[in-house]
């Protein structure tokens, strides 16, 4: 990989769960998660983005919906099924970044909101066309993603220093 080259995150909140009586963490996905959680898939494709790695939370949730997603991929990326990432704040999404080695260019974080949402809030310091505009009307619905820029090594990732390229939500 290139120095010059930039860095993409996608911070991915996983699709609509269902509210079956189960704990928090094993919440399945609903229905309509496991149709949005595809569509968000194919417009992951569509973003040309060749992922390297894919950080998800251990929550049913996520993982279903990584599973969903993933399959629409033209490759699939290594797999880490990371406990941290459930209940996590946005700080301790970036340490959990901050450990990923400099081989690696294209990551995906499949987790939750509201640290999901908090970290694309707080990672860019700048936005491309319209794409904070879009984000701050939608929100961070569940199967929404943000794709952040940045350059330099993992290790330097912190508020500001990413670029906002784009995001995507389903319709409601």
């Amino acid at each position: 990989m290139s120095v010059a080259e930039p860095r993409r995150i996608v911070l991915f909140r996983h699709a609509k769960a269902d509210w079956p009586q189960v704990t928090d963490h094993e919440r399945p996905l609903a229905e309509r998660g496991r149709m949005d959680a595809a569509v968000a898939g194919r417009k992951l494709a569509d973003s040309g983005i060749p992922f390297d790695l894919a950080l998800c939370s251990t929550a049913v949730r996520t993982r279903e919906t990584w599973k969903l997603a993933v399959h629409e991929l033209p490759h699939r990326p290594r797999t880490v099924y990371e406990e941290r990432l459930y209940e996590a704040s946005p700080g301790e999404l970036i340490a959990a970044l901050n450990e990923i080695t400099d081989d690696v260019q294209n990551v995906i974080l499949i987790g939750h909101n509201p640290s999901v949402h908090g970290l694309a809030e707080i990672l860019p310091g700048s936005a491309e066309g319209d794409a904070r505009d879009r984000m701050s009307r939608r929100g961070f619905p569940a199967a929404a993603f943000a794709v952040v820029t940045f350059d330099g090594s993992w290790k330097g990732l912190e508020p500001g220093v990413g670029t906002l390229a784009d995001y995507w939500a389903p319709s409601e």
